[in-house]
């Protein structure tokens, strides 16, 4: 990890990929974790989710950019409604997202539904106590395993995901 900051590429050898998954990054921003991931999805697809469309058309343009054409952007409110299929994705990814949104359990509730039944949410969000970033809405590793734990989310894995935030593999139970 360089100087404790995340390493999309590092993180996300916690999860069992295999080149033909279908994944959904939640909060995609421009591209920070997508673009990793589908150079990984050789013959999959990421669907990538977010709320600006001026982050998605920068997001789409890298990707053109390093000729990925597995990387699909979808405008949508994760805490509203998207237009994706549900039961369907093999990985969903919420990085740095959670601290964002006002009803974490909703968003958790969508992660759910987009998995399919042997699928995988990553989640990365920052630690409680890590002394950059806003504080504002952080949420603590152990309230997310609590609400996963009530909406019929069990914990796959939990990791330290750089000095300042921390890492959970959910599954359904």
């Amino acid at each position: 990890m360089n100087g404790g900051f995340l390493n999309p590429n590092e993180i996300i050898k916690n999860v069992q990929l295999r080149s033909t998954m279908s994944a959904c990054d939640l909060g995609c921003g421009s591209g920070g974790w997508a673009i990793p991931l589908a150079k990984q999805l050789k013959d999959g697809t990421v669907y990538a989710v977010d709320i600006l469309d001026d982050v998605l058309s920068v997001l789409q343009s890298k990707a053109s950019a390093q000729n990925l054409l597995n990387v699909k952007t979808v405008k949508g409110n994760i805490e509203g409604s998207i237009n994706l299929r549900e039961d369907y994705f093999d990985l969903v990814l919420m990085t740095n997202l959670l601290f964002q949104v006002e009803n974490k359990s909703k968003v958790l509730e969508l992660a759910k539904r987009l998995i399919n039944q042997n699928g995988m949410i990553l989640i990365v969000d920052w630690k409680k106590d890590a002394q950059m970033g806003s504080s504002e809405g952080r949420v603590s590793l152990q309230e997310i395993k609590e609400m996963s734990s009530s909406i019929g989310l069990k914990t796959e894995k939990e990791f330290v995901a750089g000095a300042f935030h921390w890492g959970l593999i959910l599954k359904k139970l």
